[in-house]
């Protein structure tokens, strides 16, 4: 049976099309779709830990987008194969169609995902600050430029990912309980605009809200804000 999936309408579906394009460009494996209550949260993996040795925390990337008579799910599926889909969809529509619901089918889904098996709290977030999107984005492109310098060409795994670590589980300069992963996720996914970032916390986990979306972080015990 075709599992589908009903967008509140085509603009949705374009929007959908960006921030996965974007989350695709640093990590292209899975998606992992939550619909519940005429909502369809998609969550993306930008970093996490490899392996038991791995220090990174777990970013995840968030939007959320306007469900119509869709049935309740819980889903990871292949990014590559949603995308495809979501291309087929919006070339069946046209300018005049932007307000009408899209219907398309989810891809088969995957179980091989560590990364989806930590599944973000919904509630009991405190808010904890704020930053701003050139603090963000100036931590983000310092990492870039960093961990571009300290791997050359033919590097190896396991030494690519201890700098990405390294690198990426670092403080930003002024909310040192944020890590710059964090600030690479809301940089690199587009969520970075004139308004302020605000900062939530619940538990080990750390969330970062703007208009244009969520960065989810799960960090280790001992980077906890105090």
């Amino acid at each position: 049976m075709v599992q589908q999936l009903t967008l509140a309408d085509s603009l949705s579906l374009g929007d959908l099309h960006t921030y996965l394009q974007r989350a695709g460009r640093v990590e292209d494996g899975s998606v992992r779709l939550i619909a519940g209550s005429g909502i369809l949260a998609v969550y993306t993996a930008i970093l996490y830990p490899r392996g038991i040795l791995d220090e990174s925390p777990t970013v995840l990337g968030l939007r959320t987008f306007g469900l119509v008579d869709t049935e309740d799910f819980d889903a990871v599926v292949p990014m590559r194969s949603l995308v495809e889909r979501i291309v087929r969809a919006r070339g069946e529509f046209g300018e005049d169609d932007e307000s009408r619901p899209v219907s398309m089918s989810r891809p088969p889904e995957v179980n091989t995902v560590t990364w989806a098996g930590i599944s973000p709290p919904r509630g009991g977030w405190l808010p904890i600050g704020q930053t701003d999107a050139p603090t963000l984005e100036s931590a983000a492109r310092a990492g870039i430029a960093e961990v571009a310098e300290a791997i050359p060409d033919g590097t190896g795994e396991q030494l690519v990912q201890r700098v990405r670590s390294e690198v990426w589980g670092r403080g930003v300069d002024g909310i040192e309980y944020v890590p710059a992963g964090a600030a690479f996720a809301a940089y690199s996914l587009g969520f970075l605009g004139d308004d302020a970032i605000q900062v939530f916390e619940t538990g080990p986990w750390t969330r970062l809200s703007s208009r244009r979306g969520h960065v989810l972080v799960r960090r280790k015990p001992w980077t906890l804000k105090s």
